[in-house]
């Protein structure tokens, strides 16, 4: 199936915060701009839900965080951290991610899921056999390979982590190895290039 995006189509956006959160930190060491991320996700088209899936931590110091996604008109949806006896924790948004993809399955015409997670490969095949398109949006370096598949459109956002990273600073790793000898066999500097 081809993708079809028109300026009558009508999305909802899903974010798995903590999936794009984790993904940002492990290969950019920084944060995500979540309003960026839903504006590339919809584009010209209208927008009738955008939900992040968030936790409530012990010390709340996720609030000013909750209030940004509120200030760009992402709607929050909490869960409180479960810690279990031993000190184990867990935080899972996954199946109400789901439930309320299913949900709007039929209310809209595409649903576009920020997530990596081959997890939802179930939900997006159905979701897609009741006739709504899915759509990902996540950075491709961590996003299952089968995911990518299944979807009708996948956005990488690898593509240009300075749209979609908020203190991304891009360090180009320098070698010393072609430089370094074109330098010794040219007898310039070659730092500019």
């Amino acid at each position: 199936m081809g993708i079809i995006r028109h300026p009558d189509q009508r999305v909802a956006v899903l974010i798995d915060t903590q999936n794009l959160y984790h993904s940002a930190k492990n290969l950019y060491k920084a944060k995500v701009n979540f309003g960026n991320v839903v504006k590339a996700a919809v584009g010209d088209r209208k927008l009738i839900r955008a939900l992040s899936y968030v936790v409530n931590t012990e010390s709340g110091e996720e609030a000013p965080f909750f209030e940004a996604l509120e200030k760009v008109g992402i709607e929050i949806k909490t869960k409180d951290l479960q810690i279990f006896f031993g000190g184990a924790k867990k935080a899972d948004w996954d199946v109400g991610l789901a439930i309320d993809a299913i949900k709007l399955a039929h209310k809209v015409d595409a649903i576009i899921l920020a997530s990596g997670d081959g997890d939802f490969i179930p939900l997006v095949e159905y979701v897609k056999s009741q006739g709504c398109q899915v759509e990902v949006i996540t950075f491709g370096r961590s996003a299952s390979g089968r995911l990518r598949e299944v979807v009708d459109d996948f956005i990488d956002l690898d593509e240009d982590p300075h749209e979609f990273l908020i203190g991304y600073r891009n360090h180009r790793p320098r070698s010393n190895g072609p430089r370094k000898q074109m330098k010794h066999i040219v007898g310039t500097d070659t730092d500019h290039l």
